[in-house]
C-alpha cells in the first residue's frame, strides 16, 4: 500500500468527456488542512518509432487544435477501451504512415504530466516496415509523412522544430535501443 500523508473524503467526476473525463477529490491532510486535487482521467495510448531499412525514422507533421499549429510528432493513438497497446501502436502505425510490420519491440512508457492526468504512453520501436495505404481518419487528413535521419532529427530537437514530450520521449527510447541492438 502507498503511504500518503492526506486521505480522500469525497471524489466524484466534474466533467465526462469523450476523450478524456475529470475527476476532483478533496482531500484532508494529516495535519488537518484540507486539500483538493483535479486529475484528468485518460485511458492511455501507444507511440511508435518507425525505422526504415536505411535507418531513417518516419514521422508526422500533424495539426493540433490546442496549440493551432502543425507539430513534428511519432505517430500515436489513444488505446480504445480494453486495448492491448501493441495493437494500438500497430494500428496507429497503419492509420497514419500505411506502413504495416510484423518487427514491434516495446521500448517502455512514459506518464506525460502526473502532476495533474493520469495518462500512460507506451512506446514501441517498428522496423523491417513494409509501405502500404494509409487509412487516417478525418481529422487526420491534412498529416503529413516525412523520413529523417537521427542527425536531421537532433539538428530539429536542437532548433525547437521538435518539442513533443511523447516523440522527444520515443526518439531517445529508439536511438538506446539501437545502439545496443546494432550488428
Amino acid at each position: 500500500m502507498i503511504e500518503t500523508n492526506f486521505k480522500v473524503t469525497k471524489s466524484e467526476i466534474a466533467f465526462s468527456g469523450r476523450v478524456f473525463d475529470i475527476q476532483v477529490d478533496e482531500i484532508v491532510y494529516d495535519s488537518g488542512n484540507p486539500g483538493y486535487r483535479e486529475t484528468v482521467l485518460h485511458s492511455g495510448g501507444a507511440v511508435v518509432v518507425p525505422v526504415k531499412d536505411d535507418g531513417k525514422i518516419v514521422m508526422i507533421n500533424q495539426y493540433r487544435y490546442p496549440l493551432k499549429k502543425y507539430v513534428t510528432e511519432l505517430p500515436a493513438g489513444k488505446l480504445f477501451t480494453g486495448e492491448d497497446p501493441l495493437n494500438c501502436a500497430v494500428r496507429e502505425l497503419e492509420e497514419e504512415t500505411g506502413y504495416k510490420t510484423e518487427k514491434v519491440v516495446k521500448l517502455g512508457a512514459i506518464c506525460t504530466t502526473p502532476g495533474f492526468c493520469s495518462e500512460i504512453l507506451h512506446i514501441y520501436i517498428a522496423q523491417k516496415l513494409v509501405p502500404g495505404d494509409h487509412n487516417r481518419e478525418e481529422g487526420e487528413y491534412g498529416m503529413q509523412m516525412h523520413e529523417y535521419t537521427f542527425k536531421q532529427i537532433e539538428d530539429m530537437i536542437s532548433a525547437g522544430e521538435i518539442y513533443d514530450g511523447k516523440t522527444l520521449s520515443g526518439l531517445m527510447m529508439a536511438k538506446i535501443y539501437l545502439e545496443r541492438h546494432s550488428g
